[in-house]
């Protein structure tokens, strides 16, 4: 069975309640709409899977120096979801459209910034020899699938935005700090997939 059927076959009902927006309550909808925008949540095909991150340069309008999924806005041009998600991998780490076997679409995810998210999960080759956008991301990292999944690794943190206490999800791997939006898409994955 290949890592994209074991995926497929794994992911099911979620086991506890989705994450919508962050840890205060769901999102309130901009006066204009929420932006459509989507990540690839790209899981590494090896014998212990990995999930591909980026970390945002520092002089980024928004969301400078976090960890992220490659992605962004959907724009005129994507047939969808999928296309956006693979168009901006491409342009963010030089992820070849073609060599990502794409999984499932998931759950949708407001951020308070004003975008309506949807997760791309796809599985890509092992060890592709990707490049980091220099304006867009400073380093290309991976984390095990395992790790992100595990509860253990999880843990709640707060900071001040906009004049408001706001809580979140966080993950430390090593020196990298996974937390918001991205931490919450891991969650809503960790309620829908078991692994192994």
């Amino acid at each position: 069975m290949t890592l994209a059927e074991q995926l497929r076959a794994r992911l099911a009902a979620p086991a506890g309640p989705l994450l919508t927006g962050d840890l205060n309550g769901d999102a309130p909808m901009p006066d204009n709409g929420w932006r459509a925008a989507a990540v690839l949540i790209a899981v590494t095909d090896r014998a212990e899977p990995g999930v591909l991150l980026t970390q945002r340069t520092g002089d980024l309008r928004t969301h400078a120096g976090q960890v992220a999924f490659p992605g962004g806005s959907i724009d005129p041009g994507d047939s969808g979801a999928v296309d956006a998600a693979l168009r901006e991998a491409g342009e963010e780490i030089a992820l070849p459209g073609d060599a990502a076997q794409v999984v499932a679409t998931l759950d949708r995810y407001h951020t308070v910034t004003g975008f309506e998210v949807t997760p791309v999960l796809a599985v890509v080759p092992a060890d592709l020899p990707l490049l980091p956008h220099p304006r867009e991301v400073d380093a290309i990292f991976e984390v095990p699938l395992a790790f992100l999944l595990d509860p253990a690794n999880l843990r709640r943190g707060s900071r001040w935005h906009e004049g408001r206490e706001r809580h979140f999800y966080e993950l430390i791997h090593g020196e990298r700090r996974i937390w918001g939006a991205t931490a919450a898409m891991i969650v809503n994955l960790a309620q829908r997939l078991t692994w192994p």
